[in-house]
């Protein structure tokens, strides 16, 4: 499998490390990206990690925009400006900065969450409040996406039919 998907929880060490599972450091090294490229995510109180997929995700967002006009700007200086390129070492664990543990709310537990392309890095009980709220708002839309087909699906009445 190319994709990120499961969610894991590990303690972070003494040193501030933080296993990468397996399964995600598979697909890592499928991809060939040295490191583990990082920055806090745009949406969401934790942090967005990926190699060579989520990098091309990063251009194709920003190829529409000119580099020269404000918009793309502010999206290499946040996607670019603050990332950072982790090392992993021997064992597959990474070293997370300070600046980076502070914006996540990371302290001594982290959740790794694959997204398909990338994966985050969130504070367990940050992680589950939003997947809480995740799984509300997939709910609420998989009702509204019912209720159209429904609609569509309603085979029109013939001029003159009775209800």
């Amino acid at each position: 499998m190319d994709r990120f998907v499961s969610h894991f929880t590990n303690r972070l060490d003494a040193k501030g490390r933080v296993s990468i599972p397996a399964s995600f450091r598979a697909v890592m090294a499928r991809d060939g990206f040295e490191g583990l490229y990082v920055y806090p995510s745009l949406y969401a109180d934790a942090l967005d990690c990926g190699g060579h997929a989520l990098l091309r995700e990063i251009d194709a967002l920003m190829a529409p925009l000119s580099p020269y006009s404000e918009e793309w700007d502010a999206y290499a200086s946040t996607l670019h400006g603050e990332s950072e390129v982790l090392k992993l070492d021997g064992e597959g664990r990474v070293i997370l900065t300070e600046k980076l543990k502070h914006h996540a709310g990371i302290a001594s537990e982290a959740t790794l969450v694959g997204q398909g392309h990338k994966f985050q890095i969130w504070e367990p009980g940050r992680f589950r409040a939003h997947l809480e709220e995740a799984r509300r708002r997939v709910r609420d839309h998989r009702k509204q996406l019912s209720s159209g087909h429904a609609a569509q699906t309603t085979a029109p009445q013939p001029p003159g039919a009775r209800d």
